[in-house]
């Protein structure tokens, strides 16, 4: 293994995350796991590989555990926490925001419901609406046909 081409990895991978709205630390600590052999690491596995503080790693596990992209994993007789990023963290991650667009649609009813009818707010509330329900609607199918072309 390269470790110097494994650390820029982990950085650069991070980066795109970061950019795309992850949290940085998060991102780094998601990248490390995910190049680990069994995706599996200790917080302070992953304070020393990424040369952080245990605080730097104990947010980054909140965000990551909250988002479904990690588990934490402790073995029975062990006192050390394991996190890991699981078979398919996009799949778990993905279900997961299902939930969170059926709010978000409610909310936009709700938003549209309260503005004057046919106002350029109220449009763009129903527009956005729409938008999450064309998620909320396909979503399903689109991790169907992702775990088809798995098996295929």
């Amino acid at each position: 293994m390269d470790d110097d081409a494994v650390a820029a990895f982990i950085e650069g991978f991070a980066l795109s995350l970061t950019e795309a709205g992850m949290q940085r630390m998060a991102s780094r600590m998601f990248g490390a796991l995910l190049v680990a052999d069994d995706g599996r690491l200790t917080a302070k596995e992953v304070a020393d590989q990424l040369k952080v503080s245990p605080a730097a790693v104990s947010g980054a596990v909140s965000y990551l555990t909250q988002t479904k992209l990690i588990t934490r994993v402790r073995e029975p007789g062990d006192r050390v926490d394991h996190y890991s990023v699981g078979e398919q963290p996009w799949f778990e991650t993905l279900m997961a925001r299902t939930d969170s667009i059926e709010k978000m649609v409610d909310w936009m009813r709700k938003g549209s419901a309260a503005l004057p009818q046919g106002s350029p707010a109220q449009v763009r509330m129903d527009e956005t609406r729409e938008f999450f329900e064309y998620l909320q609607a396909e979503m399903p199918r689109i991790i169907d046909r992702w775990r088809e072309s798995k098996h295929a």
